[in-house]
């Protein structure tokens, strides 16, 4: 029925265009409230956790670096401007006397203070390690 109602006028992929490109918004959408959510909970997770002391030894270190590419237009016309970013997050493996080892989340800026092979006593709060005191006897 070309012109009238009940049928596309510009075919039937027309018609699927519709269908499809609101389901993709949706579940672009639920996956980035997804991703928010998640991270939101990973926080308050550890913000909750008690502060643990415990006697450890820095086996090792290592940098997470995340780089976003940015596109935008530009002015008049078809000029795309580029920009990036990054991201970098540091983390800091501690062994317990037990042999146990685990990796923290640096989230006070200890990376550069600590070198692999110090000991003493690492404050952990969930998945974050929030200070370290040096050479302290047990």
């Amino acid at each position: 029925m070309p012109g009238g109602f009940g049928g596309s006028p510009f075919g039937g992929g027309f018609d699927f265009m519709f269908t499809l490109v609101p389901i993709i918004i949706v579940i672009g959408f639920v996956v980035v409230i997804g991703g928010i959510a998640l991270n939101g909970a990973r926080y308050m997770k550890n913000a909750s956790s008690p502060k643990e002391s415990v006697y450890a030894r820095v086996i090792a270190k290592r940098m997470d670096v995340r780089t976003h590419t940015h596109h935008h237009p530009h002015g008049a016309g078809d000029h795309m401007h580029t920009s990036r970013s990054s991201r970098t997050h540091y983390f800091i493996t501690l062994e317990f006397e037990d042999g146990e080892r685990r990796e923290y989340l640096d989230v006070k800026g200890l990376y550069g203070l600590v070198v692999e092979g110090d000991e003493g006593y690492a404050a952990v709060q969930g998945d974050w390690i929030v200070a370290f005191e040096r050479g302290a006897a047990k």
